[in-house]
């Protein structure tokens, strides 16, 4: 049995103020006052694990044990079929410099690995994000979300961030780079991972 969020407040365990609006919007029909991690001044945890899954949940229940509240994290990355499934879970580490990241560096390698490789076209990939709710008490919920769709080259559109100019959703000609952002937002992996979420535990 799915447990049902009865709180008024939920701490969504992310520096990230983009992510913090996205998920407010989405919970203000329920009532639920959101409030992020960097609003509790607490530290990003190291993400240890090799799952999507795994690191979500140590955001989470770092959160939720450090305040008392109720918290709640993802992790998101895209996997890539002809380089199997990478870069998965290190899909931000790809683009890390010693001055910040560089997801243009990380799109540009990805593209020559898969020139390497002769990857076939359609070159598949999908975007995923997995959610993890997490109490003080130490349960959890989790919910993933998918969006298939295949990498195009060169990179097309301005929006977005991460790999959205090469990344083509499924039923799409345009690019998570070349879409709008609350366009994109209503069908991404995030999106699907988020009606699963609403559905078990807010509605």
């Amino acid at each position: 049995m799915t447990r049902r969020f009865t709180d008024p407040t939920l701490l969504i365990a992310t520096h990230n103020q983009g992510k913090l609006e996205e998920i407010a919007a989405l919970l203000q029909p329920f009532g639920v006052s959101c409030i992020s991690a960097k609003d509790k001044n607490l530290p990003e945890p190291d993400e240890t694990e090799t799952t999507f899954v795994g690191n979500a949940r140590i955001k989470a229940h770092a959160a939720a044990k450090a305040t008392g509240l109720p918290a709640m994290s993802d992790d998101s990355g895209i996997t890539i079929d002809a380089l199997d499934g990478a870069p998965g879970v290190y899909t931000a580490d790809w683009a890390e410099t010693e001055t910040g990241r560089d997801f243009v560096m990380a799109m540009t390698k990805t593209h020559n690995m898969l020139e390497e490789v002769n990857a076939p076209e359609p070159r598949l990939a999908q975007f995923r994000c997995t959610l993890v709710l997490a109490w003080p008490d130490g349960h959890d919920e989790v919910f993933e979300g998918v969006m298939p769709g295949q990498l195009v080259w060169p990179m097309r559109g301005d929006q977005g961030h991460g790999y959205d100019p090469i990344f083509m959703p499924e039923g799409y000609d345009v690019t998570f780079g070349e879409m709008d952002r609350w366009e994109k937002n209503k069908i991404s992996h995030r999106a699907d991972a988020f009606r699963k979420l609403v559905n078990d535990c807010f509605a």
